[in-house]
């Protein structure tokens, strides 16, 4: 069946489906295949609890005229979303990035959000499935959308730019994650500038960070928005002094943003959606509202109190460039008793160890009341007695006999970590 046509079925029944545990009565189910299971096994199971129609690209299993047959149900799925996503001539914001791809995109949604109807990425579902679930989500009653997309190997960001189209695009930072599928940080730099060029190919604009000299390198002879610290950018703000959270002064408006993101780490994510909140024609006034109000969640950048402690909660992913960051704005805050809690980072390959070491290094050029790194990456550097803790279990009878109070906790590790587990035991 040709796309054309499954498109004819998909505008009778826009619901998407591909979990039988999630179906809604009359979807379309994209029988997916994953490492270890077989979707097409679950196409009658998604029939009996009411999907319209399930795709399948297995033949014993196209039963009935419910059951589609394709050659492969996931390029099925991306065809049609990049089929659907050719119909609507609305502004498609692409964002990726090592790090703050999700608070951005986040920031970006509730600014527009004060005068558009917009369609974003739920969560982070970025990858080949995430994207075209979110570009088949778009209805006649979206005026923009901002999608987002991840990357842990080479080539992802153009394959997934071929099926969205976007002709306005952002990268947050380029730095070092998935070493263990891009290999090399010269790989990294290639796979996420390709959403600079797509846009170019799109003729439409980028949204770039003009302090970062990577970006506007690779950003040049591409019509652009620029956005920072220098007074040079189209929008331009700097960073005024607190001891947590980001506050940013913007002098073209002469606005105060105050924030409940943590460090000055996150002004280049904030200044993001205040440009693309201005290039809109949003008011100010709603873009100072917008940021003001939005509260962090899902363990990025989260501040939480329990019982006498104070946890800044980051743990929902960790790479070097994002490690780093969260140790030097942690350093700088003014408290008596501050702790690490740290996890191991996560698909660096062979770089791992050295990596690890990096950290350790930075670690021991300040003064913190305590140090705890959990696992065994961090178990194989070179660092003081007590520092490493090789298991979560074993971290855990260790903090809960410490009895911790009014203590300071920096929490953050890579998500197979799970550190925010470690908040059960103060």
């Amino acid at each position: 069946m040709s796309i054309e046509d499954i498109y004819r079925i998909y505008s009778q029944h826009s619901e998407i489906c591909t979990d039988t545990r999630h179906i809604k009565k009359n979807c379309l189910f994209f029988c997916l295949k994953g490492e270890h299971f077989n979707g097409n096994t679950f196409a009658s199971d998604a029939l009996k609890k009411g999907a319209a129609y399930v795709i399948v690209d297995e033949e014993a299993y196209a039963i009935n005229p419910q059951c589609i047959l394709v050659n492969n149900v996931l390029q099925t799925l991306q065809d049609l979303a990049h089929y659907h996503r050719k119909q609507w001539h609305i502004p498609i914001l692409g964002i990726t990035g090592t790090n703050g791809k999700t608070s951005t995109k986040e920031l970006i949604k509730t600014v527009l959000s004060k005068k558009y109807t917009v369609l974003a990425t739920k969560g982070n579902l970025n990858n080949h499935i995430g994207v075209p679930l979110t570009l088949l989500s778009i209805h006649k009653e979206v005026e923009i959308a901002v999608v987002e997309m991840g990357a842990n190997h080479a080539h992802e960001i153009k394959d997934l730019c071929q099926i969205a189209l976007p002709n306005f695009g952002i990268i947050t930072n380029i730095g070092k994650a998935h070493l263990e599928g891009f290999r090399n940080i010269e790989t990294i730099i290639e796979t996420k500038t390709a959403l600079y060029r797509s846009v170019q190919e799109s003729k439409g604009k980028i949204f770039i960070h003009i302090d970062d000299t990577l970006l506007m390198e690779h950003g040049k002879n591409i019509p652009q928005i620029t956005y920072g610290s220098s007074p040079e950018a189209d929008y331009y703000g700097k960073v005024i002094p607190d001891d947590m959270k980001c506050k940013v002064f913007l002098p073209q408006t002469n606005t105060l943003l105050s924030t409940h993101l943590v460090g000055a780490y996150n002004f280049s994510n904030i200044m993001a959606a205040i440009a693309v909140g201005q290039y809109f024609k949003v008011p100010i006034s709603d873009i100072q509202q917008a940021i003001s109000s939005y509260i962090p969640t899902n363990s990025r950048s989260q501040i939480l109190h329990k019982g006498s402690n104070t946890f800044i909660l980051d743990a929902y992913n960790a790479n070097p460039s994002s490690m780093i960051q969260a140790i030097k704005n942690f350093a700088h805050i003014k408290h008596d008793y501050k702790i690490l809690l740290l996890g191991d980072m996560k698909e660096l390959g062979a770089d791992s160890i050295q990596e690890h070491q990096s950290m350790v290094d930075l670690i021991k050029t300040y003064n913190f009341s305590s140090v705890f790194l959990i696992g065994p990456e961090f178990a194989k550097t070179e660092h003081p007695k007590g520092w490493s803790i090789e298991s979560m279990e074993k971290a855990a009878e260790i903090i809960t006999a410490k009895k911790l109070y009014h203590a300071m906790i920096l929490v953050k590790g890579s998500r197979t970590m799970q550190m925010e587990r470690m908040l059960d035991y103060f």
